[in-house]
C-alpha cells in the first residue's frame, strides 16, 4: 500500500512541477540565474525564479568540431581491426576470436566507465573530462604499437595490443556519454538535437574510416603505426573545448545536473523522500526502459555487425577490402541520413520525436531481415542496398533517442550513460553469441554467420514492436519553450 502512495506522490509532484516553473515569473520579478557544480552529498536543484537572458556563444562551434574529431578517433581506434581480422590473426599468430576481443574489450571497459563519467564530470567539469580521455587515447595508441615488435612472442604481443585497446577504449565513452550534456550546456532549442547528432555521429564516421584505412596498408603492423600517428595529432583538440558558457543558452542548460544515484533511484522507482518532487513518474520510467533497451539492441546490432564484418563476408569469397567497403557504406549512409534529417527534428518535428521512432524502426527491421538473403546473393549490390537503408534509418534516430531519454530523466549525462551502457552490453553479447552460432565446416558455405543475421533481424523486429508502448512526453522542451517565450515578453 505504501508503494501506491509513493507513486501517487510522485505523479502529483510531476504534474505540479511544470505549473510551478511557469508561475515563477509572476512570483518573483527580480532574480538572477547562476551556474554551479554541487559538491555536497545532498543534491538541491538550481533555482531560477524569473526569466533571464539566454545567450549563445561562437565558442560552442569550436568545441563541437573538436569533440567531433576526438569522437571520430575513438571510433577509429575501436574498430581498426574489424576489417583486417583475418590478416591480424595471421600476422600475430593468434586466433580470430582473440582478434574479435581487440574490439570487444573496448565495449567491455565501456560498461563501468560509462557510469563513472556523470560522477566525474560533476567534479572536474566537461573540459578536464575530455582532456583526460584524449590523454588515454595517446597512451593507448603507443602501447598498442609497442605490441607490433617482431621480437615479442605471440602472447606478449597480444597482451600489449589488448592493453593498448583497453587504455584507448577508456576514452570512447567520455565523448559519447557527454555529447548530450555538451549540447545542453552550449546550444539553443533550435540546434540542440542537431549538435547532439553531429557529435554522436562522428564516432561512426571514425569507425567507417577505420574500415577503409586499415585495409589499405601492406601489413597490420604498419597500419597500427599510422593509427598511432593520427591519434597523437588529433588528440590535442581537447584543449580547445571550454567547460560551460558564462550565460546559459536555455533554461535546461542553466540547471544543475543531479547526481547519478538520484537519477538511478528515480529510474528504479525508489527515490528518497527529498527526491520525490524531481522523481520520474511510472510512465516516464516505462519510457526510459523502452528507450534504453531498444537503443542498446539497435546500436548493438550495428556494432556487432561491424566487428564481425570480415567474418560475415569471407565465407562468400570476399576479401578485407570488400568487407571494409560494405562496412563503410553502412556508416556513410547513416551519416547522410542523420545530417539531412536531424535539422528537421530541431525545427519541424520538434514535438514528435516518439512518433519518429515508431515510424522509422520498422524500416530498420526490414533492412536487417533483407540482409539475410542479400548477403548470399551474387555480388555485393544487394548488401550495399539493404545496409544503406539500415544505416540511413538507424543513425537518424540516434540523436532522437538520446534527446528523448534526456526528456524523461532530466539528466543528460546519466540518461546517455544508461543508453550507451546498454548498447555496449548488447554488442558484447551479440559478438559472444555469434561464435556459437557460426556454421560448421560442412555448411554451405563453411563457417558462415547466417544464423547471426537471423538473430539480428528478430531482435530489430522486437524493438520496432516495443515502440507501441512509448509515450515520449517532452516536458523539458516544453519548459524551455515557455521560458524563452517569457523572456521575449519581458523584453
Amino acid at each position: 500500500m505504501s508503494d501506491f502512495k509513493n507513486q501517487e506522490a510522485v505523479d502529483v509532484h510531476h504534474d505540479e512541477r511544470y505549473e510551478k516553473a511557469r508561475d515563477d515569473k509572476a512570483a518573483n520579478s527580480e532574480s538572477t540565474a547562476h551556474l554551479h557544480t554541487n559538491q555536497d552529498s545532498t543534491w538541491q536543484p538550481l533555482q531560477m525564479d524569473s526569466p533571464t537572458e539566454y545567450k549563445l556563444y561562437k565558442a560552442r562551434f569550436v568545441g563541437c568540431v573538436a569533440l567531433c574529431f576526438l569522437n571520430a578517433m575513438g571510433g577509429m581506434n575501436w574498430l581498426w581491426f574489424s576489417a583486417i581480422a583475418l590478416e591480424t590473426s595471421t600476422a600475430f599468430d593468434i586466433s580470430v576470436n582473440k582478434v574479435n576481443w581487440l574490439s570487444d574489450c573496448v565495449n567491455l571497459i565501456y560498461l563501468p566507465v560509462s557510469f563513472l563519467i556523470p560522477w566525474a564530470a560533476r567534479r572536474i567539469g566537461l573540459r578536464k573530462s575530455y582532456i583526460l580521455a584524449a590523454a588515454c587515447l595517446i597512451v593507448g595508441s603507443w602501447l598498442r604499437y609497442a605490441g607490433t615488435s617482431k621480437s615479442l612472442p605471440p602472447g606478449g604481443a597480444y597482451a600489449l595490443l589488448l592493453l593498448g585497446q583497453l587504455v584507448a577504449g577508456f576514452s570512447q565513452p567520455w565523448y559519447q556519454v557527454l555529447a548530450p550534456a555538451y549540447s545542453q550546456a552550449w546550444f539553443g532549442l533550435k540546434s540542440r538535437t542537431t549538435a547532439t547528432m553531429i557529435i554522436s555521429l562522428s564516432n561512426p564516421i571514425g569507425s567507417a574510416l577505420a574500415q577503409l584505412l586499415s585495409s589499405i596498408f601492406d601489413t597490420p603492423r604498419s597500419s597500427i603505426l599510422v593509427l598511432g600517428i593520427i591519434t597523437t595529432v588529433i588528440a590535442p583538440c581537447a584543449l580547445l573545448i571550454q567547460d560551460r558558457p558564462p550565460t546559459p543558452p536555455t533554461y535546461a542548460g542553466s540547471q544543475d545536473v543531479p547526481p547519478i544515484m538520484v537519477t538511478v533511484r528515480s529510474a528504479l522507482g525508489f527515490p528518497l523522500p527529498d527526491e520525490v518532487e524531481k522523481a520520474m513518474t511510472l510512465r516516464q520510467r516505462i519510457d526510459f526502459w523502452i528507450l534504453t533497451i531498444g537503443f542498446g539492441i539497435i546500436v548493438g546490432i550495428i556494432s556487432a555487425f561491424s566487428i564481425l564484418i570480415a567474418q560475415v563476408y569471407s565465407p562468400y569469397g570476399y576479401d578485407a577490402n570488400a568487407s571494409g567497403l560494405v562496412g563503410a557504406a553502412l556508416f556513410i549512409a547513416g551519416l547522410v541520413g542523420a545530417v539531412s534529417i536531424s535539422p528537421l527534428f530541431d525545427r519541424v518535428f520538434t514535438n514528435h520525436l516518439a512518433w519518429s521512432l515508431r515510424l522509422v524502426l520498422p524500416i530498420v527491421a526490414g533492412a536487417w531481415i533483407g540482409l539475410i538473403w542479400a548477403i548470399s546473393s551474387h555480388g555485393l549490390g544487394p548488401s550495399y542496398g539493404v545496409l544503406c537503408v539500415a544505416g540511413f534509418s538507424s543513425f537518424m534516430l540516434l540523436p532522437v533517442t538520446l534527446e528523448l531519454a534526456c526528456e524523461v530523466t532530466g539528466s543528460a549525462e546519466t540518461s546517455a550513460a544508461s543508453l550507451w551502457f546498454s548498447a555496449n552490453v548488447f554488442t558484447v553479447l551479440f559478438v559472444l553469441v555469434a561464435d556459437s552460432l557460426r556454421a560448421g565446416p560442412d555448411a554451405s558455405p563453411p563457417g558462415n554467420l547466417r544464423k547471426v543475421l537471423i538473430m539480428f533481424a528478430i531482435m530489430s523486429a522486437v524493438v520496432s514492436a516495443s515502440m507501441i508502448g512509448l509515450e515520449g512526453r517532452q516536458s523539458r522542451r516544453r519548459l524551455d519553450e515557455d521560458r524563452a517565450r517569457d523572456n521575449r515578453e519581458t523584453i
